[in-house]
């Protein structure tokens, strides 16, 4: 694809218990390959603060932007990706409701047999994992020494904004890429495909834990620039 091209902002949202440095890779990659990219910093608080705090982001760009969300993040941009210069919205092992859906609707009931994310009771309005259970979960196939660094360096996650419910999904107007995880310990691969076919992606599976973007920035950032051809030349 040539540097001229339309689509070459990318816009990375992080989920839920991370913030936005775990995208380094994944932003080095892309730079490298020419693109603008753009890390949001939610606050995980509320889905409405981490709409307004990723509109804010992709209204600083010129142009078409490729929005892309991780996990809870994929929250976000099904809310966000309304936004008039959204060309296309990847979706990172995240969740992508639909209308009137949250997170804690997509899995509050899981799939007999499936894992369950280790997630502590709620203190003061505030979910965290455990962090003796935090690497098999979230971080299997990343080195232990720096799943330990993301189990102590965990971002509180507002209760909030598990039940924020969407408004518009942009999935039904943007054309989607979704990346499968199947080593997935915290949404089940099959619960990924489920949504991934509901929001008629195109998809790509890859065998790596939840933490993907960390642990292959390569397939990630692939994805995104399969995304970016699309739009462009689509």
């Amino acid at each position: 694809m040539s540097t001229g091209s339309a689509a070459r902002n990318v816009v990375l949202v992080h989920g839920g218990f991370v913030d936005g440095s775990g995208w380094q890779a994944v932003y080095d990659i892309l730079t490298k390959d020419g693109y603008n990219v753009s890390v949001v910093q939610n606050p995980t608080l509320s889905l409405e603060g981490d709409t307004a705090a990723t509109r804010r982001v992709i209204d600083a760009q010129e142009g078409p932007v490729i929005l892309v969300g991780h996990s809870y993040g994929g929250a976000v941009i099904t809310e966000a990706g309304n936004h008039p210069n959204v060309a296309a919205l990847v979706y990172i092992s995240a969740f992508a409701p639909d209308k009137g859906e949250s997170v804690n609707t997509l899995i509050a009931n899981p799939l007999p047999g499936a894992p369950v994310p280790p997630i502590l009771p709620p203190k003061d309005g505030f979910l965290l994992l455990d962090r003796e259970k935090f690497a098999a979960s979230f971080a299997g196939d990343l080195p232990a020494e720096q799943a330990a660094f993301m189990a102590d360096s965990q971002v509180p996650w507002g209760v909030d904004a598990l039940g924020g419910s969407i408004t518009d999904p942009a999935w039904r107007n943007k054309p989607t890429w979704y990346l499968v995880t199947t080593e997935d310990r915290m949404i089940p691969p099959p619960a990924q495909r489920a949504m991934s076919e509901r929001a008629g992606s195109t998809v790509v599976e890859v065998a790596a834990s939840h933490s993907v973007y960390v642990s292959q920035p390569a397939a990630v950032a692939a994805l995104i620039e399969q995304a970016s051809s699309a739009v462009t030349t689509g």
